[in-house]
């Protein structure tokens, strides 16, 4: 019966090419809008680690005096003070935990035909890596011991090691940094996490870092840190703050496997808090957070406004697209009042002519969304050439292949409900009187 009913609508709509055009443009350019917006936000909302985003936390303290505090501002500080950083990472109260920043160091091999160039770098502490699930494709990363022994060793990315070694195994080669060599330990496999979760105060949707050096061996070499730097009282200046003055410069991830853990650790920041107070260091009473990964990214509000903006006004011009549809179906529609009053009257029931009328709608959507896809391709390929910082990541998914057709669907079915019903209103008698 479907395959009938299809079979008449395909006949119904060569008969109009000219509505069926315009009804399938209407549906084309609803989608394709809707749909290049809608992936966008899908990229940039979307988690950076599944599976393990519900563990990861951020701890907030604030250790500000009362020169630091901005009235209005009740948020504790979005980084961590060295000594504090320090202090949390040697509680060990969480499953794992990682105190980093970010920089950039001067690569310079010796016997080398490449010329000197500058990498992106992470300072970081051993956990990083099992805590954020980085995949290896050479060796592994560094220990605790290494951290602790302040030992020269790096983990690099494929692509630099690609560069500089060929893209053989380079673990247990030396490669120079800032002017001092590191013993490659690790190659990184294909881990690009977006948005650039662990640290938002370089670029949210940044490229991954080449480098990965201890954070202590950073700090011996005199490697420059990159990023945000908030000091108060008699904090000094510099790119790389001095580690008693006051100033946060550090980011400190933890991982916590279970609620119970997170509401453990949570009441450890408050009991840190009231000790530092007590000892002269905090003058304020405790101000604490702790958010997983994606609360992280909502209080830091990482998708731009302008494109939930853009998906709104794109969602709005599908509906008025629709809008238009539903009036040219009805038009298409009524102009078959003789030959559905025909059917009727041969015996047709209301419920099937309805069925065959939505069979339609279905058809011109499925058209229309695979034309509406070839304007989201279109529409995304224009996106990268933009120079956001996130242009680089729209691309259309499976998943989002599978919404466009299917939104493309349900939203022609819906065009067609009210044609559709009025048009099996009809009286049959008045339609065979007429002819």
């Amino acid at each position: 019966m479907y395959g009938y009913y299809l079979d008449l609508a395909w006949r119904s709509l060569r008969r109009t090419p000219i509505l069926t055009g315009l009804m399938v443009l209407a549906i084309a350019l609803g989608i394709g809008a809707s749909m290049t917006t809608l992936t966008v936000l899908h990229v940039l909302s979307g988690d950076p680690l599944p599976g393990r985003s519900d563990t990861l936390y951020y701890p907030q303290i604030d250790p500000r005096d009362s020169q630091g505090f901005v009235p209005g501002k009740t948020e504790p500080m979005e980084q961590v003070t060295w000594i504090d950083g320090m202090n949390l990472l040697q509680a060990k109260r969480a499953d794992r935990q990682a105190l980093m920043t970010g920089g950039s160091v001067a690569i310079q091999q010796d016997n080398s035909t490449l010329d000197p160039f500058f990498e992106d770098a992470r300072y970081t502490t051993a956990d990083f890596f099992p805590m954020f699930g980085v995949p290896f494709r050479f060796g592994h990363g560094w220990d605790a011991a290494a951290d602790e022994a302040h030992a020269r060793v790096a983990v690099i990315s494929s692509p630099l090691n690609d560069k500089v070694f060929g893209g053989a195994d380079s673990t247990g080669q030396t490669v120079r940094l800032a002017g001092a060599a590191f013993r490659v330990v690790g190659v990184i496999g294909d881990w690009n996490p977006n948005p650039h979760f662990y640290d938002l105060n370089r670029k949210n949707y940044a490229e991954d870092e080449g480098v990965y050096v201890p954070l202590s061996a950073s700090q011996d070499v005199g490697m420059d840190h990159e990023g945000s730097t908030d000091c108060w009282g008699n904090g000094g200046g510099g790119r790389t703050p001095d580690h008693n003055a006051p100033c946060v410069w550090l980011q400190f991830w933890t991982q916590l496997d279970s609620p119970a853990k997170a509401a453990a650790y949570r009441q450890f920041l408050v009991h840190y808090s009231e000790q530092q107070k007590a000892l002269g260091r905090f003058q304020r009473s405790p101000n604490v957070r702790l958010r997983n990964v994606m609360q992280w990214l909502d209080y830091n509000h990482v998708v731009p406004d302008d494109v939930r903006l853009q998906t709104g006004l794109a969602f709005g011009f599908l509906l008025v697209c629709l809008v238009n549809t539903v009036g040219l179906m009805l038009a298409k529609f009524m102009r078959r009042s003789a030959e559905l009053g025909v059917r009727r009257a041969l015996g047709a029931s209301r419920r099937a002519l309805f069925a065959q009328l939505l069979m339609e709608s279905g058809v011109v959507g499925l058209i229309g969304g695979v034309g509406g896809l070839l304007l989201a391709l279109a529409g995304l390929w224009l996106v990268r050439m933009q120079p956001a910082s996130y242009a680089s990541l729209a691309h259309l998914d499976p998943a989002m292949l599978l919404t466009t057709l299917l939104l493309a669907l349900g939203a022609s079915v819906l065009a067609g409900l009210l044609p559709a019903w009025r048009a099996c209103q009809v009286t049959p008698a008045l339609q065979l009187k007429s002819n």
